[in-house]
């Protein structure tokens, strides 16, 4: 037997313990939430697989798999669907991703409603004091044409530019506006009467005329009158008759809600000024010459994606058919002014009331695809 200072004692009072609270445990985490796989999905970004057979490819739209080059596939669902069958019309193969209209999630909404107080606000419209309201003209004034005296040397007439007239009605104004306001909110765009110069893009000082290649008109006195008129009034919320419409095949469009007469200045063409060579592989649609330097790496171009004004919707005519040519009914203009270039719509004939209006997208340049143009 052990000694008894080896002996393991058990005390079988001491197991017995008297439970007073519950034991302490760590706060499980909360459950996550997982979204939805739709939402998952619309968000993912996609993948084109290499190497895959789409010799069989047909447009969903007219059923026809011939004109391959102008059959776009959507990244998401691999449907077919021609450029001109696509409404509204593309106008050339995007360089990016492109989703079909019904992969894409969502349709284009056009807000039809602006009050006066937002029309008032979006295009920042100035009100007139008491103390300059004899400095505003009235719509009316814009008809009488001053008369300047002249020579009695016999020479060649020069056509000048003539102010828009605005209409006279102020509720069809805050309509032609809210039209505006309406196409440029569905692009989700700033409206913008100048030109913008964005810091990364190119500067003030890159927009010089001297740059350009072979020289460039300059603005007469005379019409640049015309041209700060034309501000003036668009500042007070005068603006031209002009009305923007979404057409299902041509998208916006834009129409004189009076008329028009020949030489009419119509519009700037205003956004954010960059380099060509910046927007190589960018596919807005509404890029617009503004230099072509003699060193192209000085070339500058319009970008009305993010910034514009009632320009960005004038649509351009069809190249290739004699109808396309016949709408044209005013032209693009580049001009000097104060060494700087300026891109000016002007009328090129009498325009009447509820005609669209058109130019030509390659007036100087033929880079623009219009076979597909209406």
């Amino acid at each position: 037997m052990a000694p008894p200072s080896c002996q393991r004692l058990i005390r079988f009072g001491a197991s017995r313990r008297r439970r007073t609270s519950a034991p302490f445990r760590p706060e499980s985490p909360p459950a996550k939430k997982f979204k939805p796989l739709a939402e998952v999905m619309a968000r993912a970004e996609y993948a084109v697989a290499d190497g895959g057979d789409y010799g069989g490819s047909r447009c969903e739209q007219c059923g026809s798999g011939e004109k391959a080059d102008e059959l776009l596939l959507c990244d998401k669902c691999d449907r077919g669907f021609h450029l001109n069958c696509l409404r509204p019309i593309v106008a050339r193969v995007p360089i990016g991703c492109w989703l079909c209209p019904s992969c894409s999630g969502h349709r284009r909404r056009v807000r039809t409603s602006f009050s006066q107080k937002k029309i008032i606000d979006f295009f920042r419209i100035q009100k007139c004091t008491n103390s300059v309201k004899d400095k505003c003209p009235s719509p009316q004034d814009a008809r009488k044409r001053r008369r300047r005296s002249g020579s009695l040397v016999m020479q060649k007439k020069r056509r000048r530019l003539l102010p828009f007239i605005s209409s006279e009605d102020r509720a069809q104004r805050l309509k032609q506006m809210g039209s505006l306001a309406s196409a440029l909110t569905t692009l989700k765009m700033e409206f913008s009467d100048d030109l913008t110069y964005v810091p990364g893009m190119a500067p003030k000082s890159a927009n010089q005329s001297d740059f350009e290649d072979g020289g460039m008109q300059v603005l007469s006195k005379e019409d640049a009158e015309t041209l700060e008129q034309c501000r003036a009034m668009c500042r007070r919320g005068e603006c031209p008759p002009l009305i923007v419409v979404f057409d299902s095949c041509e998208g916006f469009t834009v129409e004189a809600d009076g008329p028009i007469k020949d030489m009419t200045f119509i519009a700037e063409y205003t956004g954010d000024v960059d380099y060509i060579k910046n927007r190589e592989q960018d596919d807005c649609d509404g890029m617009m010459t503004l230099l072509l330097a003699t060193n192209p790496t000085k070339s500058l171009v319009i970008c009305p994606d993010k910034r514009g004004n009632i320009a960005r919707f004038i649509n351009g005519i069809n190249n290739h058919t004699m109808d396309g040519k016949k709408k044209q009914n005013c032209k693009c203009v580049r001009y000097s002014v104060n060494g700087e270039c300026r891109v000016f719509l002007v009328a090129t004939r009498d325009v009447a009331k509820g005609e669209r209006l058109y130019y030509d997208y390659n007036g100087y340049e033929h880079e623009y695809p219009t076979e597909h143009f209406v």
